[in-house]
């Protein structure tokens, strides 16, 4: 699925991420890479299997779209220094030359140390026009596209059956990616008349609003 946003092609992957065709770039929201180790130092029983899998969908979309660059639009990492660390980070080594960006996220919060990985930058946000690029959804000048919310749509059907559903946003100003990680939850969403909304169901992409 397509969708042309100022002039600008992006492709919305089933996956959770968006392919921006015209500058060859994989953007991705809210892996949350490391969340099981966090749960595990807190009692609970949770497999690093579910980032193993979110690592390997990545490798996939890297291999299908060749981007000159990925870019993670915060909560890249969820908590504190962990192997779950060590795992991406040698993984993300073995992607150069391929380039890779963190706009830092409320989640990230590793010592600087740790992003110094030659094909990673850091930064709070990203400019790159026509568009500005933050984990938390900010008021600018540019089209704003984030993270954080992991927005979801409710679908309705005949009699009282509903299903909540992750989703691609496009409002007037704003937009949002769904989360990438499986390890993640959602947040419904309001919608407006003239915003645009495409919900991923099934392996698909299909726009609702």
């Amino acid at each position: 699925m397509v969708h042309e946003l100022l002039g600008q092609r992006l492709v919305l992957i089933p996956e959770k991420g968006i392919f921006w065709a015209d500058k060859k770039y994989l953007i991705l929201a809210d892996l949350h890479l490391g969340k099981a180790g966090h749960f595990r130092k807190s009692g609970i029983p949770v497999s690093d299997l579910i980032h193993t899998r979110d690592i390997h969908l990545l490798d996939q979309l890297i291999a299908r779209f060749a981007p000159e660059q990925v870019i993670f639009l915060g909560d890249l990492f969820h908590s504190d220094h962990n192997q779950g660390w060590e795992v991406f980070r040698r993984w993300m080594k073995s992607k150069a030359p391929l380039r890779f960006s963190l706009v830092l996220g409320n989640h990230d919060v590793l010592d600087a140390r740790n992003y110094r990985i030659p094909n990673l930058q850091v930064s709070e946000t990203l400019c790159i026009p026509p568009f500005h690029l933050s984990h938390i959804p900010e008021e600018t000048e540019l089209y704003n596209l984030a993270g954080h919310i992991h927005p979801a749509v409710k679908l309705y059907g005949k009699g009282r059956q509903s299903l909540r559903l992750p989703c691609f946003y496009f409002g007037e100003r704003n937009g949002l990616l769904p989360a990438f990680g499986h390890f993640t939850g959602t947040a419904k969403i309001n919608i407006k008349k003239d915003d645009a909304v495409y919900a991923i169901a099934d392996k698909q992409v299909v726009r609702v609003n």
